[in-house]
């Protein structure tokens, strides 16, 4: 896969010699007419998406970590290192996977996204240094050097990324970029479902607000990638059993990550509670790419945690909806009013 040029004079940008790869691009973002209508609309969205995390008051949120058992604890600080490492390898591979794309529209997602993933470690950040006390922070941010199980998660998800960049053929971008989709798709909501939970037990609710807003953006990034994988799936060299097995891999590294960190020490979240979830959500994301899905049997095609699925959304001033549980995403507006569990 060779990177687009910085400019192509001999490029040819009509609409209907557009393609999201392998196109003839000059490079120049000509949007006044577009061949994917869907992703000016996706952008559009990502954008009214914007929020500031300084924002959002987190005062409860440092007498609540205390409050916390120890169990309680240790999976908060854990959680955040981990989507910590998910956003910062997001905003390092994703230039890679965009220099490729041909389409200016679909760039501009992708380019928005980025933007996105940066601004989610800074509201990691924020988390971090003004919840958790400062004898502690260090230890957060190397989280995944003291733990082993932390470490193996991390390196099996950046040696994904790691194979296209040292080999950048069609059958590894396919491959990352289906890993892109696993980790929108899937790795994140183990660790919301932490958050929503202590919310709902009236803990924590500025970090759940935090959550909810950097939930909704993974949403928004999810889309994206059910409309790139369809066309991936028609372009480039794979089989569907090596689909398959990358969700059954991702599953299996997401429960055993999960069951490591929270476990059956958390109240509402047992190690039967979170592979339901993952699978239920392994089905789910397989459909919405036009495939059937992995795991039978009824309890892998609903949530077990329905019941916390009013945490994730954002009320009042936006007067709209995020239902993560179904990736049914529409655009809000970010009160400059919310301030804590009355905002939940």
């Amino acid at each position: 896969m060779l990177a687009n040029p910085i400019f192509n004079p001999n490029g040819d940008d009509r609409v209907e010699n557009r393609s999201i790869w392998f196109g003839n691009t000059t490079n120049l973002m000509q949007l006044n007419d577009v061949r994917y209508s869907w992703a000016i609309g996706l952008y559009q969205q990502m954008r009214e998406n914007f929020w500031i995390p300084q924002k959002l008051d987190l005062t409860q949120d440092v007498t609540d970590y205390w409050n916390l058992t120890t169990e309680e604890r240790h999976a908060y600080d854990g959680i955040l290192s981990y989507l910590t490492f998910l956003d910062s390898v997001q905003t390092c591979n994703l230039p890679h996977l965009k220099s490729c794309v041909t389409a200016p529209e679909v760039s501009l997602c992708i380019a928005e996204q980025i933007a996105q993933e940066g601004m989610h470690n800074q509201s990691y950040q924020y988390i971090i240094e003004t919840v958790i006390p400062s004898d502690r922070r260090t230890a957060v941010y190397e989280f995944w050097r003291t733990d082993q199980v932390l470490a193996e998660r991390c390196e099996f998800i950046a040696g994904i990324y790691q194979q296209y960049i040292d080999s950048p053929t069609e059958e590894n971008y396919f491959v990352a970029l289906l890993a892109d989709y696993l980790l929108e798709g899937m790795y994140f909501y183990n660790g919301f479902i932490y958050f929503y939970n202590l919310a709902s037990r009236m803990l924590m609710p500025g970090s759940a607000d935090i959550f909810k807003m950097i939930n909704r953006d993974e949403l928004s990034h999810v889309r994206l990638y059910q409309k790139l994988l369809p066309e991936a799936m028609r372009l480039f060299p794979h089989s569907v059993e090596q689909i398959y097995e990358m969700f059954d891999r991702a599953v299996q590294h997401e429960c055993r990550w999960t069951n490591h960190i929270v476990g059956e020490n958390v109240l509402g979240i047992t190690k039967s509670s979170t592979e339901q979830y993952t699978k239920y959500l392994a089905n789910m994301r397989l459909r919405a790419i036009g495939l059937e899905p992995l795991y039978s049997g009824e309890q892998y095609q609903k949530s077990p945690y329905k019941h916390l699925e009013r945490f994730s959304d954002t009320k009042k001033a936006g007067h709209t909806k995020a239902n993560f549980f179904e990736a049914g995403v529409t655009s809000y507006v970010m009160s400059s009013g919310v301030g804590g569990w009355d905002e939940i």
